[in-house]
């Protein structure tokens, strides 16, 4: 069952916004990675395309923000109030708007890898990475 089938099917409204992906990690970043400077985000490989890909996740996975994980992630991110969230993925473009995600689960996304779910306001955000069972999953307050 495709990700945007099994949200709707939980009644959230499901905006998708083709293109947004780039802006929404520079806003991620600036939000939860702002306190790096340009060599601590290269000694993370947040950008880097050689070696680890370059993921933002990378703040939480090298220890440079607090953040829960694993169990304690996914508990959070269960019992967060959600509202209106993005959802957006490392590597595409693609992007959602979710209104009345409050009934998203951790469990909904199993299947996506580096995927970022952030509210508007970028209050708090929950990440789950394609190393699952390694590293992440993270969930982390502003």
């Amino acid at each position: 069952m495709q990700l945007i089938d099994k949200l709707q099917q939980k009644k959230m409204k499901i905006q998708e916004i083709p293109k947004w992906g780039y802006y929404l990690r520079k806003q991620w970043e600036l939000h939860y990675v702002h306190h790096l400077s340009t060599e601590e985000k290269e000694a993370i490989y947040l950008f880097n395309e050689r070696y680890a890909s370059g993921f933002l996740w990378h703040v939480f996975s090298y220890e440079k923000r607090d953040h829960l994980k694993e169990e304690k992630a996914v508990a959070a991110f269960n019992q967060q109030i959600k509202g209106s969230c993005y959802l957006f993925y490392q590597h595409s473009d693609d992007a959602m708007i979710l209104q009345s995600a409050n009934r998203m689960k951790a469990e909904d996304i199993l299947e996506e890898e580096d995927i970022y779910i952030v509210d508007k306001d970028f209050k708090w955000t929950y990440v789950k990475t394609h190393e699952a069972g390694y590293y992440g999953p993270y969930f982390s307050r502003k």
